[in-house]
């Protein structure tokens, strides 16, 4: 979540950020979306952290846990980002 945060500061300018905690019985998930203009369109698929290091080095933390971590442009042409992380439950690899 911070890392999600850091980069609605950092990118996002002006702009509001929600954030969604959900437990389930599996897994453990995080989603952060702002509605800023920081980011610029890309075609639709996920960002691979090029051009820095935050979200990278965010996926390899998830993935570590045998998670997933999604991160790209708000669907639909809405502005701004959504940061959307999966953790499962009991023990990662």
């Amino acid at each position: 979540m911070q890392e999600a945060l850091t980069n609605v500061v950092n990118h996002a300018g002006r702009a509001r950020a929600a954030i969604v905690l959900r437990y389930t019985p599996a897994a453990f998930e995080l989603r952060v979306e702002d509605d800023g203009g920081g980011v610029p369109r890309q075609p639709a698929g996920p960002v691979t952290g090029t051009g820095g290091h935050g979200l990278l080095g965010l996926r390899e933390r998830v993935a570590l846990f045998g998670g997933s971590l999604d991160a790209r442009p708000r669907p639909d042409g809405e502005r701004g980002y959504v940061v959307h992380a999966v953790l499962p439950l009991g023990g990662g690899q």
